[in-house]
């Protein structure tokens, strides 16, 4: 995270959050308890994940190892979230989409192009901050 990272969610007012395919496969891949975590750092919040979400997500998990793994749990955990439509296709251009149109207030991703692409939308950012907690960084 950037300077701008923090740990509370006080100053920013984030009431939409897009969840992005690394965000949920991190229970696995981060030993992160995504969910617990975005409730200590936001507390009341609504949860989306794009339909291109969904589809990496099916498409990762129909492999072998810990990715696919990772992605069976992300999955599931996505059915928690509301589903949302997007005119992209490519689920990082979706996230980014949600982002720059104010469809949400921010995106919780541990993909650094993305967040950076998330950022210059005007958009903060919520990603790991040490082993398995999450910050909010700003634009």
């Amino acid at each position: 995270m950037t300077d701008g990272a923090r740990e509370t969610g006080e100053a920013a007012h984030i009431e939409v959050v897009a969840l992005d395919a690394s965000a949920l496969m991190a229970p696995v891949e981060a030993d992160l308890r995504l969910f617990e975590e975005l409730d200590r750092l936001l507390g009341a919040y609504e949860v989306v994940v794009p339909t291109a979400v969904v589809s990496e997500l099916d498409r990762l998990q129909g492999g072998n190892g810990e990715e696919a793994t990772a992605a069976s749990v992300g999955a599931d955990l996505a059915t928690r979230a509301e589903t949302v439509a997007t005119d992209e296709s490519y689920a990082d251009d979706a996230l980014v989409e949600l982002a720059a149109e104010g469809r949400v207030d921010g995106v919780v991703t541990n993909d650094r192009p993305l967040a950076n692409r998330v950022l210059e939308a005007g958009a903060p950012v919520i990603g790991l901050r040490g082993r398995n907690a999450l910050a909010i960084t700003e634009p």
